[in-house]
């Protein structure tokens, strides 16, 4: 039994996984799925279970989510919850993802982790240049020319500071200080390590401490007062992280050291020195604090590189065109440009939207978008990018798609949305991070006791500076950051080469790909088909009239093997005649009324629910074509079959070689075609390809994905047509070609802009890199901290008499993340082709 909800109150996937998991305990419920863009629960139970028991679930989880009945809304959520959007150059996000795809609208830090909150990139690739005069910045343009106050001329105004920028500059300005007063500190601290120190010539000891003290406030109370803020949140949110543990660890060293100076007498000797004074630590307090604002700097720094990829797409667009009006030229905005305006690209510009060649030929540069270095020939109706970059040839051009409709735009939109998406693999790393600060304050604990009872003179002192280095070595973010970070720089790769990912998750199956099963038509093959000859089987039908009554039909349909018989209809100068009733069938043909008859147009499934009969002969004569690897259809009127069509459609000339490295790596090629058996013989042959299936339905590759899957294998699917989408919706990865239909990209969850076969070589050899790079991540951060625990506890000291100054472990901490993230960005410089 299966009932659907309507959820209200989730404004994240960390609230999505939060109500799944309440609903799935409920006594009796078999599975719980949760639907965050629909706001929609589906729960399977054994028996009808009442919407109140969800109800209380809900409720007494403390939760403020409520479950009501498919269509009925409660009053006070009756609109979907939208998550916060950002304002000026972009959204904020956390780099951990730590609240799903959950974005704010100013910078900050992330409630749940600490963490700086990430600018997303300003999506828009139609920024137009504004100008203002130098002298009176009041005066903006949006054109260039002279200012209308004091005549000079206007200059390009400079874009706004990105918020990355402004953490970068503000981390960059509070390091300084807290070096500036950091330092004295430490050489006050270590001056203690002389024989003689002519410190003490100059000042008695609990002086210089409280030089010390004084030094320190700036530092503590300004440079890195941060920290302690969001340890203050991270306890009372009981959100524990990375700041948790400095906030304890720095603030415990400065609150003693203070207590220590202020309230001698409290403790015990061997916290003092000969002097008499308690031993201070505010030089661990303050270097500990000023090395992990240094880690933060870095972060930071590092941060700005692994959008990178984004940001190189959103260089590619031009801020202006040249429209041709009346056969006028003029300089536009892009933003001015709509569907239908003719458009004139000159030599070496950017094709300013996505269009078709009117006029003219040349060759364009799309390696910024496919990943293929060789220009491309272009000619009068061929499609062209917004991006790429014209050769040595003016040509015109009709926009088709503008603004955030441009195939750039969508690539950056998909490359933002894949960034923030989460890996499977994450959910080890989350798993781990969620008992990570207790088990280290619990291990900080009970170091403190054991060296407390069993450690050397000063065993307080000792137990102290261990419990301090063991809280702070400690650094979930290495370990919350190891998967992001390498899915954004990965995924960012990907778009460079054209190879579109909608989703990590995609990205980490294709992985573990075993069997990718291919359409033939538009993916093995070009997808641009020729009528190469038309055939009559009765007399009373010329080959002129056969043509004839299969334009006429097909003028209605919009499939490329019926654009390819309209186009040579017309090279023919065929007469249309009068089609109506038009219907496509899926798998089999198109039919309808030409002139008053009854004529269907297909294969031979076509012609059997036509009734027209084939006679021996003449799927004879269709054999010599198909198996030459040509296309047949078959026409019928009024119930009789009268002629046929051959169509030809080459084999991709990356094809053949995909298909041999693919199988290489280990993957089984799978040929599914609608076409016949000889037609799809033929093409397996010349591509070495054992396993295919021919004649085969919609309903037919979706049967043979599920048949796989049920067997085990891990299933790809990469087709370009809607009779492909349902196959690619179920597999577990569907592969789409750039060049197919919008059904058929929509159901796919990676798009391949160039649509043959090689990307998918390209997305596997990706897949193979960044789930390398994720597991590399995760290995450094989980020894690091498996190792690093123990060192600062103290476990070498009983061997080799070695100790981790807190100072140390501070810098060791500080490093670690910063270290992911280098590493992830190694991935920008590897090769997928």
């Amino acid at each position: 039994m299966k009932h659907t909800y309507n959820i209200h109150g989730m404004t994240c996937n960390g609230c999505r996984n939060h109500v799944e998991s309440t609903l799935a305990k409920v006594e009796g419920v078999s599975k719980a799925s949760v639907n965050l863009e629909k706001a929609e629960a589906t729960i399977e139970m054994e028996s009808h279970i009442p919407i109140e028991k969800f109800q209380e679930a809900l409720k007494s989880d403390g939760g403020s989510y409520s479950i009501h009945k498919l269509g009925e809304h409660h009053h006070t959520s009756d609109k979907k919850v939208e998550k916060p959007k950002g304002k000026g150059t972009g959204t904020f996000y956390c780099p951990m993802h730590c609240e799903g795809d959950k974005t704010y609208d100013k910078p900050g830090d992330c409630p749940v982790c600490g963490m700086d909150l990430v600018e997303e990139q300003n999506l828009s690739v139609t920024s137009v240049t504004q100008y203002t005069c130098p002298m009176h910045p009041e005066i903006i343009k949006d054109e260039e020319g002279s200012c209308p106050i004091c005549g000079m001329d206007l200059v390009p105004m400079e874009a706004d500071v990105s918020a990355e920028e402004k953490t970068y500059q503000k981390l960059l300005k509070k390091f300084w200080v807290a070096v500036a007063f950091t330092l004295p500190i430490f050489l006050i601290a270590m001056s203690e390590m002389l024989t003689n120190n002519p410190l003490y010539d100059i000042l008695e000891i609990k002086y210089w401490n409280w030089i010390q003290f004084v030094l320190s406030i700036p530092v503590v109370f300004y440079a890195t007062w941060m920290f302690f803020e969001r340890a203050y949140r991270s306890i009372i949110t009981w959100n524990l992280n990375m700041f948790t543990l400095i906030g304890i660890g720095a603030g415990v060293a400065w609150l003693f050291s203070v207590f220590g100076m202020l309230l001698p007498d409290v403790f015990p000797d061997q916290f003092k020195t000969d002097a008499g004074t308690v031993h201070v630590y505010f030089e661990a307090a303050t270097v500990i604090l000023t090395l992990v604002l240094l880690g933060q700097l870095l972060e930071a720094r590092a941060h700005s590189k692994t959008n990178s990829a984004v940001k190189a797409l959103l260089k590619l667009a031009p801020n202006k065109a040249i429209k041709v009006v009346d056969g006028q030229e003029q300089e536009v905005s892009i933003d001015e440009i709509e569907k239908g305006d003719v458009l004139r690209v000159k030599p070496g510009d950017k094709i300013p939207v996505d269009g078709i060649v009117t006029e003219g030929e040349t060759s364009i540069d799309e390696s910024m978008i496919t990943g293929e270095p060789i220009p491309v020939n272009k000619f009068v109706d061929d499609k062209v990018s917004s991006g790429t970059i014209n050769g040595n040839q003016s040509f015109l051009m009709k926009a088709e798609k503008v603004g955030s409709d441009t195939l750039l735009s969508q690539i950056i939109h998909m490359v933002n949305d894949a960034s923030r998406s989460r890996a499977p693999i994450q959910k080890l790393a989350d798993t781990v991070s969620g008992y990570f600060v207790p088990v280290v304050v619990i291990i900080a604990s009970i170091t403190f006791g054991v060296w407390a009872i069993w450690g050397p003179e000063p065993a307080y002192v000792y137990a102290l500076v261990n419990a301090i280095a063991v809280l702070i070595i400690a650094c979930p973010c290495a370990l919350g950051l190891a998967t992001p970070m390498s899915v954004m720089v990965g995924v960012g790769k990907g778009a460079q080469n054209g190879v579109l990912i909608k989703n990590a998750e995609a990205l980490e199956k294709l992985n573990k790909v075993d069997t990718l099963i291919v359409d033939k038509t538009g993916t093995i093959t070009e997808g641009k088909p020729t009528v190469e000859k038309v055939g009559s089987f009765d007399n009373s039908f010329s080959e002129s009239d056969v043509l004839q009554y299969i334009v006429s039909l097909n003028s209605l349909s919009e499939h490329p093997l019926a654009e390819a018989t309209v186009k040579y209809g017309k090279e023919q100068k065929v007469e249309f005649l009068k089609a109506d009733g038009f219907n496509s069938v899926t798998g089999k043909g198109v039919e309808g009324n030409v002139n008053g008859k009854k004529v269907s147009l297909g294969n031979a499934k076509m012609m059997e629910q036509a009734k027209a009969n084939l006679s021996e002969a003449m799927e004879k004569e269709a054999q010599t074509y198909q198996k030459q690897g040509k296309t047949v259809s078959y026409l019928a009127i009024d119930g009789k079959t009268v002629g046929y069509v051959v169509i030809g459609d080459k084999i991709k000339k990356t094809s053949a070689k995909a298909i041999k490295e693919l199988q290489e790596k280990g993957i089984a090629v799978i040929m599914l075609t609608g076409d016949n058996h000889d037609t799809a013989q033929a093409v397996a042959t010349e591509l070495n390809l054992a396993d295919f299936q021919a004649g085969m339905l919609p309903e037919n590759k979706l049967q043979e994905v599920e048949k796989l899957q049920k067997s085990g294998n891990v299933v790809a699917m990469a087709g370009d047509g809607i009779n492909d989408a349902p196959a690619l919706a179920k597999s577990d990865v569907g592969i789409a070609m750039g060049t197919g239909t919008d059904v058929a990209i929509e159901s796919a969850s990676i798009t391949l802009v160039k649509g043959d076969l090689h990307g998918i070589v390209k997305a596997r050899n990706l897949s193979d890199i960044v789930m390398k790079n994720i597991k590399q991540n995760l290995f450094f951060a989980l020894i690091y901290n498996t190792l690093g625990i123990p060192i600062a506890a103290g476990l070498l000291y009983p061997f080799f008499g070695i100790l981790l100054s807190p100072m140390i472990a501070a810098l060791a901490m500080s490093f670690s993340s910063v270290s992911v993230i280098v590493n992830a960005l190694r991935l920008r410089t590897k090769s997928i082709i």
